[in-house]
């Protein structure tokens, strides 16, 4: 590892484009400052963000920390920490950090901390990944001792990551992993949560139009009324399940969003599993919560244009509480069917973002538009 000359200890974060950017961004606002603090010795850094596709074509870890390592070298950097939110595999499980000591890098996969206080955890993997990377155990001729764990609070706090196995061939001398049904589970909220379900909702607009204007319609409509009130609640939840499994479907279809893998490996297949699995539940997530936006909105809406004594002349039954949420209930389930329909008019930027292979497609379009600008230069 190189030592700057001028006593300041260069760190880079490289790291993929979206999420993992926004992530590096917001760590190297405090990161000089705490890791000057816990190094003590009167040590002092310098945090780069450097935004770029690294994990393009490639989803595999030695590859990985070789184009890390390259990228590094070209640089005036003492340390490389890169950020993905892929998951990334090895010998059948899920790595959380690689890490070189020879060469002060380390590889963190986001979506392996999991999905909740992703921010709090990624900020205390990179400063516990640097500390580690200039502690004296990085600095020996014969490098980290194999009893001796490097990052014992990182692992401790961030359960149930342990050390896993690193070939002898492999840039990475130190390697934390995820396994188990507790690991699995984590990655997927963690490939969740880089989905960002939110960005779905506020893409689908020409959808939500749609089914905006056939709440506001169906609300009005007498055979709505006689409808809802006919409907037994297991029907009401079969209605709303059917029609948010049918947007869910169609948007999937529609934008192309199921991964295919064209390897037969078992890792191939895991990933796509885990690729697809993402991808249903974050359209799932952005399809409810548009159906609970369409049901409050019906009812704010229901509750304003609603005569009680018509509505008791058409159906023969008063106008309460009860009978406010039940036709709403039911006119969020028309709707969202429409609004599936209406989802067809959609950008394919809106939707294909909530799936893992069509944002490293993009980035491999990006990283092949950035040499090709290179060339012609």
């Amino acid at each position: 590892m190189r030592v700057s000359s001028q006593g300041v200890t260069v760190v880079a974060l490289l790291a993929d484009p979206d999420a993992p950017t926004d992530i590096a961004q917001r760590i190297a606002r405090i990161l000089p400052d705490r890791l000057a603090e816990k190094a003590g010795q009167g040590r002092r850094f310098d945090v780069k963000v450097v935004s770029e596709p690294f994990t393009s074509g490639s989803e595999d870890p030695p590859t990985l920390m070789r184009r890390i390592m390259d990228r590094g070298s070209a640089e005036n950097w003492d340390i490389v920490v890169a950020l993905t939110d892929l998951p990334l595999h090895s010998h059948g499980r899920k790595i959380v950090v690689d890490l070189s000591h020879e060469h002060g890098l380390a590889l963190l996969s986001l979506p392996s901390l999991g999905g909740l206080r992703l921010q709090t955890r990624a900020r205390r993997a990179v400063e516990e990944a640097v500390l580690g990377l200039v502690g004296p155990q990085a600095t020996g001729a014969e490098g980290l001792p194999p009893s001796q764990p490097l990052l014992g609070p990182f692992a401790g706090r961030l359960a149930p990551i342990h050390r896993g196995q690193v070939g002898d061939e492999e840039t990475a001398d130190l390697r934390y992993v995820v396994s188990g049904p507790r690991g699995y589970l984590r990655v997927l909220v963690g490939m969740v949560r880089a989905n960002r379900p939110w960005r779905l909702v506020s893409g689908l607009s020409k959808a939500l139009a749609a089914a905006l204007a056939t709440g506001a319609i169906g609300t009005l409509d007498s055979t709505t009324w006689s409808l809802s009130g006919a409907l037994s609640t297991p029907r009401l939840v079969i209605a709303m399940v059917g029609s948010v499994g049918l947007m869910v479907g169609w948007l999937i279809v529609d934008g192309e969003l199921w991964h295919r893998s064209a390897e037969g490996s078992p890792e191939a297949r895991q990933r796509a599993r885990l690729y697809n699995t993402s991808t249903v539940l974050t359209v799932g997530i952005g399809a409810l919560v548009c159906y609970v936006g369409l049901m409050v909105i019906n009812l704010v809406w229901a509750l304003f244009i609603l005569n009680d004594r018509v509505f008791a002349s058409m159906t023969g039954t008063p106008l309460h509480a009860t009978e406010y949420l039940t036709l709403s209930w039911f006119v969020a389930s028309v709707a969202t069917v429409a609004g599936a329909l209406g989802s067809g008019l959609e950008s394919d930027e809106a939707i294909r973002a909530a799936a893992y292979s069509t944002r490293e497609e993009q980035r491999r379009h990006m990283l092949q538009s950035d040499h090709g600008d290179q060339l012609v230069t």
